[in-house]
């Protein structure tokens, strides 16, 4: 079992479920550095998939190991201010990790997507299932990688050759523990919308997440499946919940509001993120419920407010511990 992007927060929480799964053996854990639940399973390799030797050193460790399933999980989950930087790790990174695995004796692959890559549209239904066109903005790198990444992997696993993949394309991430562009769209000190748009958002709850990609792992279902917490929630209702101040712009003062604000690292995203906050963009969970057989345990609504309480302790916190006469 071998876990790509092993530091982060959704690997370092897959390793350590990893290490109490009693049907896992060992775990090898692969990053720029280790995870900090790394236990007795696990053993650690550094390893750079932007370098041009990845692959080649890739398929070594997995053959030593003898890993028969991978999870990739190195993928950037807050945009890049340095495109570049992201191609090489999640396209090119990708096409390493997949090359490799194909070199070596890896049968099943395990990938984090998210459901953002069917792209916010007026023209939307109001559920998006997984037959759905992934229609993100190609214009805007965050996207245009992953959604080259899915591809390979699911070319990776077609059938007839032996392989498995499976896709999770998961609601926006939040919990107490989470850094994403949505959590810093929630913290930042105002929030921009769009005049006379309210849009329709669903979420999945950090530990949610984690406990899914455990149970992708397990399955033995390939494809693409969409994951969510149930029901959905109005936009203000979000930001009312996360205690945001709203800031209602038209959609051209918002495109140069945020942009200018991007340009300065003060916005949580570019302007190509703009649609989300005017357009809907709901998955369609029936898919994952019924043959992955996941179901969350927290509703869209308790994951926003569980990231709220965090939140309002946090700056409780802040309040009480500045000094007297500060």
């Amino acid at each position: 079992m071998a876990v790509t992007g092993s530091a982060s927060f959704l690997g370092s929480n897959l390793v350590g479920l990893l290490e109490d799964a009693p049907r896992v053996r060992r775990v090898l854990s692969l990053d720029v550095r280790p995870p900090a639940t790394l236990g007795d399973k696990t053993v650690h390799q550094d390893i750079d998939l932007t370098t041009h030797r990845a692959e080649d050193r890739l398929t070594d460790i997995l053959r030593s190991e003898g890993a028969d399933t991978l999870v990739h999980l190195a993928f950037h989950d807050v945009p890049n201010h340095q495109p570049n930087e992201s191609h090489y790790l999640e396209s090119v990174g990708t096409m390493h990790v997949l090359n490799a695995c194909r070199r070596s004796q890896v049968q099943k692959f395990v990938l984090w997507s998210q459901t953002a890559l069917y792209g916010a549209s007026p023209k939307n239904p109001c559920y998006l299932d997984e037959a759905r066109p992934l229609c993100a903005r190609t214009s805007e790198a965050y996207f245009r990688d992953k959604m080259q990444a899915e591809r390979d992997a699911l070319e990776f696993g077609l059938p007839g050759r032996g392989r498995t993949t499976t896709i999770l394309r998961t609601a926006p991430i939040i919990g107490p523990s989470i850094d994403n562009y949505l959590t810093r769209y929630l913290t930042q000190a105002v929030s921009p919308t769009i005049l006379g748009f309210d849009p329709l958002w669903q979420f999945l709850h950090e530990s949610d997440a984690v406990a899914a990609l455990k149970r992708a792992i397990f399955s033995e279902v390939g494809g693409a499946y969409n994951v969510a917490g149930a029901g959905v929630l109005r936009l203000s209702t979000v930001l009312r919940l996360a205690g945001q101040v709203r800031l209602p712009l038209t959609r051209p003062l918002a495109e140069v509001f945020v942009g200018a604000s991007w340009a300065v690292r003060r916005s949580a995203f570019p302007t190509s993120f703009i649609d989300y906050v005017q357009y809907a963009c709901v998955a369609d969970t029936e898919h994952s419920s019924r043959h992955l057989g996941f179901v969350p345990l927290y509703s869209s609504r308790e994951a926003v407010m569980d990231f709220a309480s965090s939140k309002n302790l946090r700056t409780v916190r802040l309040i009480a511990e500045t000094p007297t006469g500060a």
